[in-house]
């Protein structure tokens, strides 16, 4: 199996999402690449909770710059695919190449992860129905509308799609990725 990882950002993605994915996966001796729609240095936010606030808040985050281009990538290459959340996916679950590369993981059977807003690439997709799944509050509608079953847990593996609600999740969601990658 591939030692290789492909952590799945744009602008307005979470940035300590990304710079713990990228960790961590080195940590574990993976290969961490970062992909995103364009390579040039993406300008990340940072979200969470503002007492007063009905929603979440968001800030300037770390920039980061991305390894490749998401056009650039092939599934083959890699053991897992990680799509992060933020205000990215917003935009990427309309971008057909993500589409089609996240499509390609899933016919090859290989590792898909998702955290917080990033299951609305999932969905885009038409990867949740009849999977059981988590993800940021907001999301859950798209989530059972596609046909996915919701779980209130902070991270769900099932088989090979892992899901996870927040940040706040990091510890379980890597643990079942690292389940999910056999390690």
């Amino acid at each position: 199996m591939s030692k290789k990882v492909l952590i799945v950002t744009g602008d307005g993605g979470d940035s300590y999402e990304a710079l713990y994915a990228y960790h961590r996966f080195l940590e574990a001796q993976f290969q961490a690449v970062i992909a995103a729609p364009t390579r040039r240095r993406l300008h990340m936010v940072i979200h969470d909770a503002e007492p007063g606030w009905e929603t979440y808040i968001e800030r300037q985050g770390y920039s980061i710059e991305p390894d490749v281009a998401i056009t650039a990538v092939a599934a083959r290459d890699f053991a897992a695919i990680v799509i992060l959340g933020g205000r990215a996916p917003e935009y990427l679950r309309n971008d057909p190449s993500v589409l089609s590369l996240v499509c390609e993981f899933a016919r090859q059977d290989k590792c898909i992860c998702a955290i917080g807003h990033g299951i609305q690439v999932l969905t885009a997709a038409g990867l949740t129905k009849g999977r059981t799944m988590t993800c940021h509050a907001h999301v859950r509608i798209e989530v059972e509308r596609t046909g996915g079953i919701y779980s209130s847990k902070p991270a769900v593996r099932d088989g090979n799609l892992v899901t996870a609600q927040t940040w706040t999740a990091h510890p379980e969601f890597y643990r079942e990725i690292f389940l999910c990658l056999g390690q």
